[in-house]
């Protein structure tokens, strides 16, 4: 499906799931270079930006709000958007229709690099919801994890987390070419300055993101292993206690025929006394060695 809107210096055409014969027609039309126009055929496509001729091709990644809960490569978080841009024209080609308003309101005065600069900060908007979220996510399980609550599959939760922060902060870091490349003419342009601003704050938020998930999975890990070894702690003060009783029992109960004490009438409740001191005597210990 092919949509035309006019504007007063250029025209922009925007493709949705386009067949074989229109890109055809299109490539004819404007001049487009062939390669280019294959890889917006690839729906995998990496963000990328170039420049043939006079016309600029650039493919930018959206965050796809569609997405599932735990979708966790670029494919599935994101879509596909590639762009021509001419001199008098604005070309858009994408597979499925995308979810983001392009604000430009009713001004038909406006240049195709102000346009651009606007498709791009769309693109860029989409990441903002989904990395709020993110960030209220570690906050939960941050709470959580503090507070020693048990949260099922946690360590899951948190590996879907950084999966996703890490696919969004590559796509950021992949879209700064795009950013970047866009506008050798028109940096001082007040929509490049203001692209170049969110870019610079989504990337910072990306990377705070990233730096966050990563300290509170080694903060979990480390409780874990306090835990383990508070654990190993206890066992080995019970195994401290009982290891002499159990010599003395074990010693006692072999069935020899000549063991003089067992003649002894006191004999009984002297290794019962003989126990409970030792026990005082290693509970006393642990007590000033701070073990207990």
């Amino acid at each position: 499906m092919i949509n035309r809107v006019e504007f007063a210096h250029f025209h922009w055409i925007d493709v949705t799931h386009p067949t074989e014969s229109e890109l055809i027609d299109l490539t004819a039309e404007y001049k487009l270079h062939a390669e280019a126009v294959k890889d917006c055929l690839q729906p995998d496509h990496l963000p990328k930006f170039e420049s043939i001729d006079d016309v600029q091709f650039m493919i930018i990644r959206y965050y796809d709000a569609a997405c599932t809960a735990d979708a966790d490569t670029i494919q599935q978080i994101s879509r596909k958007l590639s762009i021509f841009a001419g001199s008098k024209f604005l070309i858009t080609i994408h597979r499925l229709p995308y979810d983001f308003p392009v604000e430009f309101g009713h001004n038909k005065s406006l240049a195709v690099h102000e346009l651009l600069y606007k498709l791009l900060y769309s693109a860029l908007k989409t990441y903002e919801h989904p990395m709020t979220k993110l960030d209220k996510d570690i906050d939960f399980y941050e709470s959580r994890i503090f507070l020693k609550k048990r949260i099922p599959d946690l360590l899951k939760s948190l590996y879907r987390i950084k999966r996703r922060i890490y696919v969004i902060r590559k796509l950021l870091n992949l879209a700064e070419e795009v950013v970047v490349k866009s506008a050798p003419a028109h940096r001082k342009s007040t929509s490049y300055q203001e692209l170049k601003d969110y870019y610079t704050k989504h990337d910072t938020i990306a990377e705070q993101l990233h730096d966050n998930i990563n300290s509170l999975l080694s903060i979990y890990i480390s409780i874990s292993s306090q835990r383990t070894n508070e654990v190993m702690r206890v066992l080995t003060t019970f195994s401290a206690f009982f290891l002499p009783l159990t010599f003395l029992v074990g010693v006692y109960g072999m069935n020899f025929r000549h063991m003089p004490e067992l003649e002894y009438e006191m004999a009984y409740p002297l290794v019962w006394g003989f126990m409970a001191v030792l026990s005082l005597i290693i509970y006393g210990w642990f007590k000033r060695k701070g073990w207990i």
